[in-house]
Order: structure tokens, then sequence, then C-alpha cells
């Protein structure tokens, strides 16, 4: 067995730029408008028409001349939203109107109803207006022409609304990526089996399918994978066959049994082995047969923090985002706390806002196999290499693990 890991150790930083450099965002589909939430846009949306199209009111009551306000005004007619009678203001008139309704040629203003007091056909207006008041321009919310939304755009309820307003049925989208999980370990067995001696349940698998599906992207389940360098390879076949990125969990670090690494340097590139963080110092990023590849410790925290930091930003590279990091703030520490100096480590914490910004609180014992630890947790306190004990009142770095992406770079 080596003693000594062929993979030089590299920062976590220069770690996200290898990964960064090997990914491209998935070809672009087209689908149709209902089926793209949560996807971003690969085109430029231009805006064939005005919207509105026309002058509207944006209140009910009346439509008149501004300059032409003091004096009773005979009602001319009442014009509803989604008709055009051929109605024409001209001084001493005015046309009942209703939200969303074309202003009538002539008029200027609208007169809310609540300012005004009709009776035997002639209004009153109990308010000065000004011209333009309680119209919507025609364009107002959009132009002719303009480029309404860019490559890159998450679609949500509003773009997708906004796209739908300018009668658009299909769009140009970067797909879901596909992601297959593979699990490893002679020790593992299935969730619902008692394990005997030396032996774990399977909880990767079912955490690691739910990261996937939190981070927007469609899990592929390959299954469990005894330590056999034949039932991997084979398993690793499927794998880059039926997705876009694959996950496996256990193998990768120095044991006899650890056989992930080997397979994936006789089948492609690997891009590195080891990363001086704590925990997931032997995560492994690799491309085989041009399908992107993460190989994630065993251990279940490391597993699903090295997902986080690592394998969920460049999930959204795929998918066409511009936004891949979590935001990080700065956290003022509860208590004292100690970490072992040699690397980054990533601690488990409770982020609550306080009087004077963030305030941390670790999730007690922070061992890379208690999964207990993330429980709950909301942020990863980053304690850089070179320091042991932070004191209480002390301000740290941290990811906010539960916001929405809003940083390009880490």
């Amino acid at each position: 067995m080596e003693r000594e890991s062929r993979y030089p150790m590299i920062d976590w930083r220069e770690a996200w730029r290898r990964i960064e450099a090997e990914l491209r965002p998935l070809r672009p589909a087209t689908v149709g408008l209902n089926d793209t939430l949560g996807l971003t846009l690969a085109q430029d949306v231009v805006a064939g028409e005005d919207i509105p199209a026309f002058r509207a009111s944006a209140m009910d009551g009346y439509a008149v001349i501004a300059a032409d306000s003091t004096g009773p005004l005979r009602v001319l007619g009442q014009q509803d939203a989604g008709h055009s009678l051929p109605l024409v203001v001209t001084p001493g008139t005015a046309v009942r109107i209703m939200t969303g309704a074309a202003v009538p040629t002539g008029a200027d203003a609208v007169v809310p109803v609540e300012h005004t007091r009709e009776a035997d056909g002639m209004v009153t207006l109990q308010a000065s207006v000004q011209p333009g008041a309680s119209v919507r321009p025609a364009g107002q919310d959009v132009a002719r022409g303009d480029v309404i939304l860019s490559p890159g755009t998450p679609l949500g309820a509003a773009e997708i609304g906004l796209l739908a307003a300018v009668g658009q049925t299909s769009l140009l989208v970067h797909p879901q990526p596909r992601v297959a999980i593979i699990t490893t370990g002679d020790e593992i067995v299935p969730v619902d089996q008692p394990p005997g001696p030396g032996q774990l349940r399977n909880s990767n698998q079912y955490a690691l399918c739910a990261a996937v599906r939190a981070a927007g992207c469609e899990p592929v389940l390959i299954g469990h994978i005894a330590d056999d360098e034949a039932a991997l390879r084979e398993a690793i076949e499927r794998a880059v066959a039926s997705a876009d990125l694959v996950l496996s969990s256990g193998g990768v670090s120095m044991g006899a049994r650890d056989l992930i690494k080997p397979l994936l340097e006789e089948w492609g590139s690997v891009h590195f082995g080891r990363v001086a963080i704590k925990p997931g110092k032997p995560l492994t990023f690799a491309h085989v047969r041009g399908v992107p590849y993460f190989g994630l410790p065993g251990f279940p925290v490391s597993s699903l923090v090295t997902f986080e930091v690592f394998v969920r930003p460049a999930l959204r590279l795929l998918g066409g985002f511009r936004a891949l990091h979590r935001p990080r703030v700065t956290a003022t520490l509860a208590h004292p706390i100690r970490h072992a100096p040699d690397r980054l480590e990533f601690q488990r914490a409770m982020l609550s806002p306080g009087d004077d910004g963030w305030l941390a609180t670790v999730t007690g014992d922070q061992v890379s196999g208690r999964l207990k630890s993330l429980v709950g947790a909301n942020g990863l306190l980053i304690l850089p290499e070179g320091i042991a004990q932070f004191a209480r009142g002390e301000r740290v770095q941290a990811l906010c693990i539960t916001h929405p992406e809003v940083e390009r770079a880490l």
C-alpha cells in the first residue's frame, strides 16, 4: 500500500479554478415555456412589441383632460378593459374608465373614482390632476426592440410571466444536469438492513440524491458497489454513459481497497486528487470519456461538505448559471473554537442575526463521521490553516449554505 499520495495537495481555491477551467455549460435545447422553471436562458429575448401596446389606465376612475378639470364634465360612456370604444375626450367631457382599459383619444390623465362624484351623467372632480396621472404610457413595461432577458438568466415565476407577456412559447435553455451517483465500500449495507459488526447503512446514497435534487438537478442512481475492481469498472461505465456528471462516494483515500483513483487514471484525466481542506482532503476531480467525475470521500460529512463547496457550483456552471457560489459573510464567534491548523477547515455552524451582524455557533463535535453536525447547520465557517484557536468574539468568514448563490468566484 502507498504511504505517500502521488497527488500534490492543492489549495481549495486552486481546486475550484481547475474545476471551472474544465467545465462548460451543457448544450442548449429548446423547450416549452411551461417547462423552463429553474433553468437558465441560453438566448437573448427581444421584445417584438410594446407592453402595454396602448396607453392604459392604472386606476378605476375617469379619463379627462388635465387642464379641463374645474367644472362638471359630461360623461361620454364607459371604457372597460379589453374593449376599445370610439370615444374621444374633448373639453367639458370625460370617460368613465376601468383599470387596464385603453385611455381614449384626447384624454391625458385619469382621476381615481374616489376623488369624483357622478350624478345625472355629469362628473365633478374633487381633486386636481396633472397630465399623465394614473396613465401607463405605451411601452412603459417593455419597449419594442428591448432585450428583456439575456443568457444566464435564471427562469423563475416573474421571468416566465414576462416571457409569456411578449409571446414566447418556447425558449433555448440549458438543460437540467443529470447526475449519476455511485456509493462504494464493503462495509456499507442497505438502509433497511440491520448493520453487522463493522458495517454502516448507506446514508450517502440518500444524502447525495437529496443534495442533487436540491441543486435543481436530476439524480441517476447507479447503486452501491462493493470494493471490487470489476464491479466498479462496470458501474463507472454505466454512469458515464447515462449522465452529465458522475459522483461517487468512498474509495478515494490511500487504502488497499481504495480503487477509484486508479480506475480514473486508466480511463481518463485526473485533474486533482487531494485538497488541503478538512473535511474532504481526498476529494478527486477527473474526466472520464468527456464526462466530469467527482470522487467524494466516504465519510458522510466529508461527502456533503465537498458537494456543497465544489460539486454544487460545478452543477450550476453546467446549468448555465452566472451565480455559482453561496454568499460569504463575516460572523462573530459566540464561543471559542479549536481546529487542527494544518489545513483550512469548514466547521458546521448555526448563523443567526445579532446586534452587530451574524453570530456563529458551531454544531458540536466536528468529526467528519458525525452527520448530525450538519443537521440544522446553515453555515460553514472557513477557518484558515495556521491558526489553532479562535476566541469568543473573533470574526471569521462563513459560507451561508441555505442562501441562494450570488457569487461568481470563490
